[in-house]
């Protein structure tokens, strides 16, 4: 086996290190992108669109979908892939904030046929380019009017296999009319859209007074515009500040209306800066978190009908006044910033209004000085080709002539221009022209058409010598375009001094705490904290604990009384206590009456529902169930009275969330156990009820008692009924002077 030869390792020289100061760096490697990223991709030029814009629309446009059909949109990503090398994925995206479907835009550039999601929703995705179709919407005539009549430069493209615009020929300032955002290396651009019918009013009287004034302009372009409509709130110096600087903010607010039927708000438009997502988490954080006790339900209700989010409001909300709130907690009211940086000759400038209507002014007036000069060359070219015409015309047949007797082809040019004197160019088109055109009528026709097109000729010279002309033809189309495609505002403009303001409302820290009541009418409030090291309670002797559950500080506190009236107070208002303490005397705290004392009390929580009940039984054995949404109001009100009947006075009242065992005891002994479903429900509040327990002369009702509270009597099991009212079986009573029981 050969030995293997030791290989030895050579050390190479390493490179001279070079000292190369960071700004030299930068120079050289940074600024090349970050140019490319600002000129050629994020920042919008005075066409109104960026490049990525442009070659989407000029794709479709040499495709014919401007008359053509819908073709699908894979197609036409695939398409524009000769212009824009950047994937699939991105040429898509772009078109489909485009389109129709997708509501972006006040007039959108694709119509659109399929799922193209909503500017409204994020999560709401567009449909896989296979599935959908599109073709150029009928605006992008002026989009496109006169490019192909030299009105813009066109440039290679990435391979030099076709060429694209520049810019596109807009007739109409869409700079200001699309919006369009953009974020590019130490700047970005944020345009909001205005109403066309505004812009053009505002673009022609800026043709006509070059020195128009920012009042002026405010009084014809009013204010932003946006495709999801909303309300703006108008401040004036404020959107002056946008149309001089370019930089600035507007608010806006959401629509709404409410359903007095079915007792709830349907959100209508929303600010075009936030999602329907954004807005209902917040509202669900903020009903989590106890801010917004006033809402039992929201949900995402958009259909065919267009976009609504309902908001089911609790009985007795005053609608506006909980939209105010919602105004300022959440992003139905939210600002639009405003930074109109566009792109001016390739070199980024921030514009305010009208300096972004002089730009563009100074954009169309070449745009239609190119167009005009095109048609202008077109059009003497034709009138030197009739000229000639109308020299044959005097001799037809001396050009038959010369054309018969010429023996070479190649010669008949060079005789037709020696015999009638005209250049080469008028004989090549003589020579061409067809057998059966060469009678007196088609020649006569042709000669007249010279008159109106040295008409014409002198019409075009006279504008394009003119600026004030040039600006004429400008106004006029702006006019057309006006009539055309012009829509009433989507966005309503409304002022400071309408908007209702929220009321003031203290934060109310949140937390889990134990709500504990006595029979002597002592009221605990007890964080779960404090119970982790001592859940022992102090009580006075003789007294025990009617009602024990668990709550949160922002829940509100349904108090019951024996006087027939109930309360119902914010349980922040009562400071936590540890469970060694008294507590707080629940009359005095809440101001009752003489001799009043608590005989329920209930936390008012997502547990607290209309549909469960409580159970009032009476000294006279009687008993009823009573829903709670008979105890809901219209207005906020702290004290209810008449809650219950006051025929006979009351031994117990027991909260019902579902059906369960009631045991009545009489001070004779006797009790009965029955099912809580067979005592009656009435949905008057002062209704007596039924009697249950059937009581012997000078006989009455001492206790009620459910839950955990039946362990303490024994002998309760053998008191069950079926039937009522019924007669008590024998029952251990632990204390005759207990006169009260609530529920645990």
């Amino acid at each position: 086996m050969a030995r293997k030869k030791k290989v030895e390792k050579v050390e190479l020289p390493h490179a001279p290190a070079v000292n190369q100061p960071i700004t030299e760096t930068i120079e050289k490697n940074y600024m090349p992108y970050a140019m490319s990223v600002i000129v050629s991709r994020a920042i919008p030029e005075i066409d109104g669109f960026k490049p990525s814009h442009r070659k989407l629309l000029y794709t479709m446009y040499k495709m014919g979908l401007l008359n053509g059909s819908r073709t699908k949109s894979a197609n036409i990503v695939g398409q524009t892939m000769r212009l824009n090398p950047h994937g699939d994925a991105s040429i898509y995206e772009t078109m489909v904030r485009l389109t129709r479907g997708n509501e972006s835009l006040l007039h959108p550039f694709v119509d659109s046929k399929g799922s193209f999601g909503k500017q409204y929703s994020r999560d709401m995705a567009y449909a896989a380019s296979r599935y959908t179709e599109a073709r150029l919407d009928p605006i992008c005539a002026e989009l496109f009017d006169g490019i192909d009549k030299n009105a813009v430069d066109l440039v290679p493209n990435y391979d030099n296999t076709t060429t694209e615009p520049t810019l596109l020929p807009t007739t109409f300032p869409n700079v200001l009319v699309t919006p369009n955002m953009g974020i590019a290396v130490g700047m970005a651009s944020q345009i909001c859209s205005f109403n066309l019918g505004e812009v053009c009013d505002g673009t022609i009287a800026l043709l006509k007074n070059p020195k128009i004034t920012t009042d002026k302009m405010l009084d014809l372009i009013k204010a932003p515009d946006f495709a999801g409509g909303a309300m703006l709130i108008y401040d004036r110096e404020q959107l002056k500040t946008i149309y001089v600087t370019g930089r600035g903010s507007v608010r806006l607010r959401s629509r709404y209306s409410y359903d007095k039927e079915n007792n709830c708000i349907d959100i209508l438009q929303i600010p075009y800066s936030t999602s329907i997502e954004v807005i209902i988490k917040k509202i669900v954080d903020l009903i989590k978190e106890g801010k917004l006790k006033e809402i039992t339900d929201i949900r995402d209700e958009i259909g065919l009908e267009g976009f609504r989010l309902t908001i089911d409001l609790r009985r007795g909300v005053d609608p506006d006044a909980l939209m105010a709130k919602l105004y300022k907690l959440t992003t139905l009211q939210d600002d639009f910033s405003c930074n109109f940086n566009v792109l001016i000759d390739s070199s980024p400038r921030q514009l305010g209004v009208v300096d972004i209507l002089r730009e563009w002014i100074r954009f169309r007036m070449n745009c239609l000085s190119r167009e005009l000069t095109f048609d202008l060359g077109k059009k003497k070219d034709k009138l030197h080709l009739l000229k000639a015409l109308s020299k044959i015309l005097l001799d037809i047949d001396k050009a038959i002539k010369i054309i018969r007797e010429t023996e070479k082809e190649a010669d008949v040019i060079p005789n037709l221009m020696s015999g009638f004197d005209i250049d080469k160019v008028q004989a090549e088109y003589v020579a061409e022209i067809k057998l059966r055109h060469l009678n007196h009528e088609y020649l006569i026709n042709r000669v007249k058409e010279i008159e109106s097109l040295r008409a014409e000729i002198k019409e075009i010279e006279a504008i394009l010598a003119d600026e004030i002309k040039l600006k004429g033809v400008i106004a006029e189309q702006l006019k057309a375009i006006k009539k055309k495609y012009a829509k009433p505002r989507k966005t309503q403009l409304i002022f400071a001094d309408d908007i209702i303001e929220a009321p003031k409302t203290e934060e109310i820290e949140n937390y889990n705490c134990r709500i504990v009541l006595t029979r002597d009418g002592y009221f605990k409030k007890v964080t779960h904290q404090s119970l982790r090291g001592n859940d022992e309670h102090r009580l006075k002797d003789g007294d025990e604990i009617i009602c024990s559950e668990d709550a949160q500080n922002i829940d509100d506190l349904f108090v019951v009384t024996d006087r027939c009236h109930t309360y119902k107070v914010k349980l922040s208002m009562f400071e936590p206590v540890k469970a060694s303490l008294m507590g707080d005397y629940l009359p005095a705290k809440l101001d009752f009456e003489d001799g009043e004392k608590p005989i329920l009390i209930k936390a008012i929580n997502d547990s607290f529902k209309a549909e469960h009940h409580i159970i009032y039984i009476f000294e006279n054995g009687k008993g009823v169930r009573i829903p709670v949404s008979a105890y809901e109001t219209k207005s906020n009100r702290k004290k209810l009275t008449n809650a219950y009947s006051a025929a006979s006075p009351v031994v117990a009242a027991l909260y019902e969330n579902e059906t369960c065992e009631v045991l009545i005891g009489s001070d004779a002994g006797r009790g009965i156990l029955i099912k809580s479903s067979l005592i009656p429900e009435k949905t008057t509040r002062t209704a007596g009820g039924v009697t249950l327990f059937t009581l012997k002369k000078n006989q009455k009702v001492i206790l009620a008692a459910n839950g955990e509270r039946l362990e303490k009597y024994e002998g309760a099991s053998k008191c069950r009924k079926i039937k009522i009212p019924a007669t008590g079986n024998p029952l251990t009573i632990p204390d005759l002077a207990d006169m009260q029981i609530g529920i645990e």
